[in-house]
């Protein structure tokens, strides 16, 4: 298999604000709320509102209830002072998410190629500064430990079955151990190769190769595909034919935005969900704006943030385990912008891997006209625990300190710095997907998706594709509403 530039880089973040207005504007339940509906739908990310769509469709009375003051979850958009628009949530569409790709058609919102133009540029402490054309960083140090673990990595993936990867004859060996313990077996320089996962997973996962339990990366990759084409790491991490190949032209928190208006009132905003109790054939859902009562609950938040609810009766222990073992990756997103994208006048088209300091994985983040230019750096794992703690003013120093070490002194002096921290959205604690820790898998994993009374479960992380990415929380969100439509 080949090991392409973006092979290092899987992940469907950046970063920012929507203006409130807007968010507001895109859909919101003035005034008291129902006493009795069909369904309540706990959450209004992306899979929430399709669920509400989809069961509304059916003739269900439905309402959805939204903690914050905005649609979209962890798909966000930032407007720039200086015109355009960047994402600082899921930003990214590729080959085989046709879930996310129909309703972005439906709504109107195109895409446009992720700028793939020139060489890239890849800094080690062994090769220093290259610039590079072609497939892969030229570093022959991790060059053939990288293409046989990746090729390893596909054909342990394809091997799962994406709905129960538990059930694999060898899943409790590969739970039993992280991605990192993994490597340094499999591997001659473990250390080099090793960084450049860690390229991969900081932005993908929001952790290190050594808090990833292994069946659970394996059946990450073998997520990344769809019912007649089997998950590979290339497609997952790439941008030419993967997952990071194209981006909505006016970010993609427009998917959100103008789905929700299409609800209209179905959606209520500022409506955290505090206790849900389920007795007598029905379920009362509590929250801040109200009482309601109904048939059924979807439930599409965050899996760590399901224990915040208080249940009546409590959940099922299985469930508990699992939600207690699934964490938030730590994960920011750090975008300085400037007059014009310089680097492509230079021939570079943006993309940069360092195996050390704050700019690990580095890209194209300008809109789709190309002005302003924007350089976007990844924070994840343990290079967020390092640099997303430090005042804002030395982070942004040694962000732009990273940008010049592959671009040149001209990216210390942009007209615009801005971040955005998931750990410290109250709504999500973190990003971009809960992840595993070794041992969690194959002892409750198999809770995922499993109907709680009449309590469904949403939210991309219980999509059997694309977990963890736009398209797999479409999928979710339909899912949902079919078990409960059947019921």
């Amino acid at each position: 298999m080949s090991l392409t530039r973006r092979t290092v880089l899987g992940t469907g973040l950046a970063l920012g604000a929507a203006p409130l207005h807007e968010a507001v504007a895109a859909g919101s339940r003035q005034g008291a709320l129902p006493r009795r509906v069909d369904t309540v739908v706990v959450g209004a990310g992306i899979s929430g509102l399709v669920a509400a769509r989809e069961l509304a469709d059916r003739g269900q009375e439905v309402l959805l209830l939204e903690a914050r003051d905005r649609v979209g979850g962890r798909v966000l958009n930032h407007r720039l002072r200086q015109g355009g628009t960047i994402e600082s949530g899921g930003a990214f569409i590729g080959p085989t998410q046709d879930h996310i790709a129909a309703l972005a058609e439906e709504l109107g919102v195109p895409t446009f190629p992720e700028y793939n133009e020139g060489n890239s540029v890849y800094i080690s402490s062994l090769t220093g500064r290259i610039e590079y054309s072609g497939t892969v960083p030229p570093d022959p140090t991790i060059l053939p430990d990288a293409a046989l673990l990746l090729q390893r990595i596909d054909t342990m993936a394809a091997e799962i079955d994406v709905a129960a990867p538990w059930d694999h004859p060898d899943a409790a060996t590969w739970d039993a151990q992280t991605l990192g313990e993994w490597i340094r077996a499999n591997a001659i320089n473990a250390e080099g190769v090793g960084n450049l996962i860690e390229a991969w997973t900081q932005p993908g996962f929001g952790a290190d190769p050594n808090e990833l339990s292994l069946l659970y990366v394996l059946w990450y990759v073998a997520c990344s595909g769809n019912e007649q084409n089997a998950g590979t790491f290339a497609r997952n991490s790439d941008t030419a034919n993967g997952a990071q190949e194209r981006r909505f032209v006016g970010g993609s928190q427009l998917i959100p935005l103008r789905l929700a208006r299409r609800l209209g009132d179905i959606v209520t905003l500022g409506a955290p969900v505090r206790r849900i109790v389920q007795r007598d054939g029905h379920v009362v859902v509590h929250s801040e704006r109200g009482v309601v009562r109904a048939r059924r609950v979807v439930v599409a938040a965050p899996p760590p943030l399901v224990l915040d609810i208080d249940w009546f009766p409590r959940l099922p222990t299985r469930r508990q385990q699992l939600l207690r073992h699934l964490d938030m990756g730590q994960l920011m997103k750090c975008d300085a912008v400037y007059e014009k994208p310089f680097w492509r006048e230079a021939g570079l088209n943006g993309f940069g891997i360092s195996d050390s300091g704050a700019a690990r994985a580095v890209f194209d983040n300008s809109p789709a006209n190309g002005e302003p230019g924007v350089l976007l750096a990844f924070v994840g794992g343990s290079t967020w625990r390092q640099y997303g703690v430090l005042p804002k003013a030395a982070r942004r120093q040694a962000v732009l300190e990273g940008f010049a070490a592959m671009f040149g002194e001209q990216a210390l002096h942009p007209v615009a710095y801005v971040e955005h921290d998931w750990t410290a959205e109250r709504w999500t604690t973190g990003g971009p997907v809960a992840n595993y820790a070794p041992g969690t898998m194959v002892q409750f994993g198999s809770a995922i998706r499993r109907p709680f009374g009449r309590v469904h479960w949403a939210g991309t992380e219980t999509s059997t594709y694309w977990t963890g990415y736009m398209d797999g929380a479409v999928r979710a969100g339909q899912r949902a509403a079919i078990e409960v439509s059947e019921r």
